[in-house]
């Protein structure tokens, strides 16, 4: 099996952050400077078919559940903690369903539980400007703007527009395809580890209330609004993004 591509910095525990649909590795820039700077082994990868890793054939959550573990096997580690935004955070649900002594903690921010908790309609929009525009740069120009809230950085919301015009236009419609499957509402009960849930008072996509029910349905959940953010937490306010992270991170594991 192929490895996913990936970056990382720092030394310590192992944070594995898990891109958006619209994403690369480098939406991650700031998160992997301040995790290695606190002391994590800060660890971006290139979902299959993003950047330069392998695409997978067929293009599922199972395929790239499978990718993932095999990649947190190759960083030789006997846990991490998983970090995943949008897309990321549903590949996450999927690999902690499947393999959950792998995990010691979850983030998920701007994410949802099912494709029916997700706004499905702005998702299919995107699919239909992409149709429209056949151009991911263009479609970076008109979107991103759309999933900001007004608190957001400017830095911060070019380099979303950097990142989702270097998707390559198959990879995102497959993507998009594949999260119309997507399904692991039921399996939120079975979540035992620490979760940090993180949602922007104004994201449309992953809405606080879709977050918020996401928490009260797992055991060990912490629930975090950015307050005039939208659907790109990490991005947007990086700072304040990075303080919530760290926090939870830095809190001990308690036994149950």
């Amino acid at each position: 099996m192929s490895l996913p591509t990936f970056t990382t910095l720092g030394a310590g525990p192992t944070v594995l952050m898990l891109h958006g649909v619209a994403a690369t590795h480098l939406a991650f820039a700031p998160q992997v400077e301040s995790l290695a700077m606190a002391g994590y082994r800060a660890v971006a990868w290139d979902m299959p078919g993003y950047g330069v890793s392998p695409p997978i054939e067929p293009y599922t959550f199972k395929g790239l559940a499978e990718r993932c573990i095999a990649l947190i096997h190759a960083l030789q580690c006997p846990s991490v903690v998983l970090l995943g935004h949008d897309m990321g955070g549903m590949v996450a649900q999927e690999v902690v369903a499947r393999r959950p002594e792998l995990v010691d903690k979850l983030v998920l921010c701007g994410t949802s539980p099912s494709y029916a908790a997700f706004d499905g309609m702005l998702v299919s929009q995107r699919a239909e400007a992409l149709h429209g525009t056949g151009d991911m740069e263009a479609l970076a120009d008109m979107l991103v703007p759309q999933l900001v809230g007004p608190g957001s950085l400017p830095e911060g919301v070019r380099l979303a527009q950097h990142c989702m015009a270097q998707v390559h236009p198959s990879t995102f419609r497959r993507a998009l395809q594949a999260m119309t499957a997507f399904d692991r509402d039921a399996c939120l009960a079975n979540i035992h580890v620490p979760t940090l849930l993180v949602a922007g008072e104004r994201d449309r996509h992953a809405t606080p209330e879709v977050m918020q029910r996401m928490g009260r349905s797992i055991p060990s959940s912490t629930y975090v609004e950015m307050r005039g953010i939208g659907h790109l937490q990490n991005l947007e306010a990086p700072d304040d993004f990075d303080a919530a992270v760290l926090s939870f991170l830095a809190l001990p594991r308690l036994l149950h």
